[in-house]
């Protein structure tokens, strides 16, 4: 394919046709289809009506509790047993439950089934953060992964590609969160609509495997179909250290056209915040300063990472949380939960004050473990503030890195993480 971008290599690789240019309707083949606990109880009614006796194949199917795990009530204690019993009765050995597992998109890179190259078909908006790894996660309905695990494949239309060049290094308390949040500032909500974004440039190898998950989890809070990062030697490393088999990455072609161009210096970002009602909403941690909050909670899909586990708890290390507020932090898999068991960061956070959960999508959506009351104010490292999201329709959430967020649990308030180097550390005794 002559002057393709990473994302139509990617899908012509997957594609019936052999090839994927702009606009095209084609029918792609995924290495993985994953459902949670949320989208897989429709899908596998759908599944069931249509007849099909077996999935296509029971090994590239993947089955995770974790949006309403462990289970709140009886109606999620029901929709999980769904799940646990459509992977037993079909041969799914890719099923976990809680205490074995985590949250699916963290949990997918962990197990090593997606690399440079690789395509995952979810039933979840937040899919796209396989694009960390140089490859695209694509998200779908419920109805559309019951007949992807029916037949191996489905139908989309190949989008356009937005570049985003991204150059320097990012200064102290810059995260991959705060790239993506800026990104978004500039160009809206559904300003990558229809299209993929395509992270490259030298500064990509200035963000960590941890900090790309950040930028591609929210891609889609920018409208995105998917995304995907330039593959290389970090990711090659990671890969590796997954016990994924080596594979090239897949880069674009020196002519391949672009919808847009955009352009970030890492080394000229401040950490952001995003004000409530959306991620579009960023402006420098500083333009918040003094605003208070009743909750602060560390975790999601793709910050509740070691990276963003460590860097909270630098904040938090011979410090108590601020009288009135809650810190709630949520490892994103069981493997984090036991390396930051193991590295003493979970002690580091309790001694603080804070509560420390199993993996769990939990108060992210709404769900549990962690929503808000009615007036309640929280800033979060999850992706979004919609109205409602965390809870109650008239409580507030700001949107930030771990270390802005542990900051804030600090103070009781948002303020610049370096501005904590003039407070004595208290004794967490």
């Amino acid at each position: 394919m002559i002057g393709a971008t990473i994302t139509q290599k990617i899908l012509a690789a997957h594609a019936e046709e052999g090839s994927a240019p702009p606009g095209a309707i084609i029918t792609v083949r995924p290495d993985i289809v994953m459902l949670n606990d949320v989208s897989g109880p429709l899908a596998f009614e759908q599944f069931e009506a249509m007849g099909v006796a077996h999935p296509f194949d029971p090994d590239r199917i993947m089955l995770v509790a974790d949006h309403f795990a462990p289970a709140p009530n009886v109606a999620a204690a029901g929709a999980i047993a769904l799940t646990r019993d459509f992977a037993r009765r079909h041969g799914i050995a890719r099923h976990y439950d809680p205490g074995r597992g985590g949250i699916e998109h963290a949990l997918l890179a962990e197990l090593g089934l997606i690399g440079h190259g690789g395509i995952v078909f979810g039933a979840d908006s937040h899919t796209c953060t396989a694009g960390a790894f140089n490859a695209l996660g694509i998200g779908f309905g419920s109805t559309d992964l019951a007949a992807a695990m029916a037949t191996g494949r489905l139908w989309m239309r190949v989008p356009d590609s937005i570049r985003v060049e991204l150059t320097g290094r990012p200064g102290p308390f810059v995260t991959g969160k705060d790239v993506i949040l800026e990104l978004i500032r500039r160009i809206g909500s559904d300003g990558a609509a229809e299209a993929a974004l395509e992270f490259g440039g030298p500064g990509v190898a200035a963000l960590a495997m941890d900090e790309r998950m950040a930028v591609a989890n929210m891609a889609v809070e920018a409208g995105a179909d998917m995304c995907v990062f330039e593959g290389d030697a970090g990711s090659a490393i990671d890969m590796a250290r997954r016990g994924m088999a080596a594979a090239a990455a897949i880069a674009p072609d020196a002519g391949a056209t672009y919808r847009d161009r955009l352009a970030i210096d890492l080394a000229a970002l401040s950490p952001m915040v995003a004000r409530p009602p959306s991620p579009a909403n960023g402006v420098p941690v500083g333009a918040l300063r003094g605003q208070r909050v009743d909750q602060v909670y560390i975790g999601n899909c793709a910050n509740g990472t070691m990276t963003d586990l460590r860097q909270a708890a630098e904040m938090l290390r011979g410090r108590r949380i601020a009288e009135g507020v809650r810190l709630v932090v949520v490892p994103a898999t069981q493997a984090i939960w036991r390396q930051a068991m193991a590295e003493g960061l979970l002690e580091v956070i309790a001694a603080a004050g804070g509560a420390v959960s199993t993996p769990t999508c939990g108060a992210c959506f709404g769900g549990h473990m962690g929503i808000l009351a009615a007036g309640e104010t929280a800033i979060a490292t999850t992706n979004r503030n919609y109205r409602g999201r965390m809870g109650h329709p008239d409580s507030q959430v700001f949107l930030a890195n771990a270390w802005v967020a542990a900051a804030a649990a600090v103070r009781g308030e948002i303020l610049p993480p370096g501005e904590l180097d003039s407070m004595a550390p208290e004794s967490a005794a």
